[in-house]
């Protein structure tokens, strides 16, 4: 086995790591005893229960790019996945670890990984984002991401954040609490990651390549999926090999970490005759609510208390997932289905009848108002809600679609003939060929950024009312310099101009408080009266409703340069995205350090 095969941490790394590594082939394990196969697809780690008294291990991880043959639909194609996993695999560590992770790229594209949500305090260089961070991993080269986790706790992703390649690579993170620290909620009996996907027949990457040369909307995926597998409510699907079974006990405390790591749908989330109690989002603690029903965004995580029937149920349940769309155009409306089968029963499970859940409809933009307004966050003595109350800087963007003209002699399938894309104020963010970060920190920005983007609207309009009858964009790799610890509000405005639609947002390097949304224009005189300054929900990722917007503040204590994105690929593939430079601050500890050695080159 070469060097890029070991799974060690190099002996200058002593710092404990969770290792997710598989043991090399036709080895033992320390127990002696063989690796689990794959169960419904979907690598299965110790139970986490285990892992809290388990010590750390020095382990550094490897993730290997690789090619890997699934079949699902009945369609066997060849995937990109991170070492032969589909799903990934798990990254489980505590809150305080560091995190040593070394990506080898054995395929032929470019790929980079995000771990999104950690917030890569004075680590930049380890978030991942092509051409914002770093480079790409060339064919045949690697990066080893660096970084530690502070001040967290609880469920976030790891994906690929290069093109649409994070329709197969991605994982789930799980952050346990530092040792003898409890939840604050009721230990439960398991712990199980759910993660939701999209299943495409063909490869995503010719699918948005195909609509970026011709200007049009990208074909739809062919099925959502529930840890990789879509379920029996497909054609050429079964119940026994392709759906996800979640096998619980009468009478126990189950807690799902509920991830959307879909590319470009927002879904809704229900279990049959059974209720869940919310518990955090985005990996932060939240004032626990019960529901039936959820919505759950790209990039978003939700961990919520599934509490079994205390006697032994005469059926078996679906989980089912279904997208939430407002806008206009196709859309994959199918369905994805998991089972929930309690243990022990004495006749065979195949002959139980099978209930299944109401999910909202999809267009219910109401459902989903309600639904966001109850996250709260805790705001207690242990996990205060830090609102910034004075602010530095007021920023109000414009998000939503807008058009290109049509190259000469070139046909578009776009609006009225022109290509599709998507701004921010305006500005539809053009990739640069090298990346931000390297540029910013050698003070070679010049033809490779500019830092005048637009702080408001250029021209101001009727957001949500009869669009304008120019549609078209402005094109440029524009960002915004902020000072070290300005406290920052933003209010994000949805437009109409192609029609309204949901946009999740997510910001890289920063979590951010959700004080306020509504419906309609943003109204400064009245809508900030109503301002939640008190316990908002913290997050990394959150909706612009559909033909409304959505006030954030954060505090910008993160050197480097972040990322602020839709979190729906098309949309971020279409332009709607920009970057925060943020400057270092006085002291050694607020300072962005020089880029790893190996950091890829352009």
């Amino acid at each position: 086995m070469g060097e890029e095969e070991t799974c060690t941490t190099p002996k200058k790394h002593r710092i404990p790591v969770l290792s997710v590594c598989p043991p090399p082939p036709k080895k033992k394990s320390v127990s002696g005893k063989k690796r689990d196969p794959p169960k419904n697809g979907y690598f299965q780690p110790p139970d986490l229960d285990s892992l809290f008294t388990m010590p750390p291990r020095r382990e550094a991880l490897l993730f290997k790019i690789m090619y890997h043959n699934v079949t699902r639909l009945c369609h066997t194609r060849t995937i990109l996945s991170v070492n032969g996993q589909f799903p990934g695999p798990r990254l489980v560590a505590r809150e305080g670890d560091r995190v040593i992770v070394k990506v080898v790229n054995h395929v032929s594209n470019n790929v980079t990984i995000h771990w999104h949500g950690v917030r890569q305090l004075t680590s930049g260089w380890a978030d991942g984002p092509a051409y914002i961070t770093q480079c790409p991993i060339q064919t045949g080269q690697s990066y080893t991401y660096n970084f530690t986790i502070t001040g967290q706790r609880g469920t976030l992703l790891w994906h690929a954040h290069i093109s649409w390649l994070r329709s197969t690579i991605y994982g789930p993170i799980i952050i346990l609490p530092k040792l003898n620290q409890s939840y604050p909620f009721q230990k439960p009996h398991k712990e199980i990651p759910i993660i939701f996907g999209e299943w495409f027949n063909v490869d995503p990457e010719a699918v948005i390549q195909q609509a970026l040369q011709t200007g049009g909307g990208p074909n739809v995926s062919d099925a959502y999926t529930i840890n990789g597998l879509p379920g029996p409510l497909y054609n050429c699907s079964s119940k026994a090999k392709d759906t996800y079974k979640l096998k619980v006990k009468p009478g126990k405390s189950y807690l799902l970490r509920l991830i959307n790591a879909a590319l470009n749908d927002e879904l809704f989330f229900s279990i049959a005759n059974h209720t869940v109690t919310v518990v955090e989002a985005d990996a932060v603690y939240v004032k626990p609510f019960d529901t039936d029903q959820l919505l759950i965004s790209p990039g978003q995580t939700t961990n919520v208390l599934l509490r079994t029937k205390p006697y032994l149920p005469n059926a078996t349940f679906f989980m089912e997932a279904r997208p939430y769309f407002s806008g206009i155009g196709t859309i994959d409306n199918s369905t994805t289905a998991a089972i929930l089968q309690y243990n022990n029963h004495s006749s065979s499970s195949s002959k139980l009848p099978v209930l299944r859940p109401t999910l909202p409809p999809i267009n219910a933009t109401g459902f989903v108002a309600n639904f966001t307004s109850k996250f709260r966050s805790l705001n207690s003595v242990k996990y205060p809600a830090n609102v910034p109350k004075s602010i530095d800087r007021k920023f109000f963007f414009t998000v939503g679609l807008g058009s290109n003209p049509c190259p000469k002699n070139t046909t578009c399938q776009g609006p009225n003939g022109t290509k599709f894309s998507a701004s921010i104020n305006n500005v539809s963010f053009v990739m640069p060929s090298t990346a931000i970060l390297q540029a910013h920190f050698f003070g070679q920005n010049n033809g490779v950024y500019t830092t005048d983007f637009p702080v408001n609207p250029p021209l101001p309009f009727n957001y949500t009312g009869t669009p304008p009858n120019n549609t078209n964009v402005s094109n440029g790799t524009k960002a915004v310099v902020l000072g070290f610890n300005t406290t920052v509000e933003l209010v994000m405005q949805d437009t109409s101009i192609l029609g309204a639609e949901s946009h999740p947002l997510h910001l890289h390097g920063f979590n951010f408080f959700v004080v306020g949304q509504g419906f309609g224009n943003y109204n400064p005189n009245n809508d900030t009266k109503n301002f939640n300054l008190v316990d908002p929900v913290e997050r990394n990722t959150a909706g612009v409703p559909a033909g409304g917007w959505i006030a954030i503040r954060f505090l910008a204590d993160n050197p480097g340069v972040w990322f602020m994105h839709c979190h729906l690929d098309v949309h971020t593939s279409w332009g709607l995205r920009m970057a925060w430079i943020v400057l270092d601050g006085p002291q050694p500890n607020q300072k962005l350090p020089p880029p790893p050695s190996d950091l890829p080159k352009c």
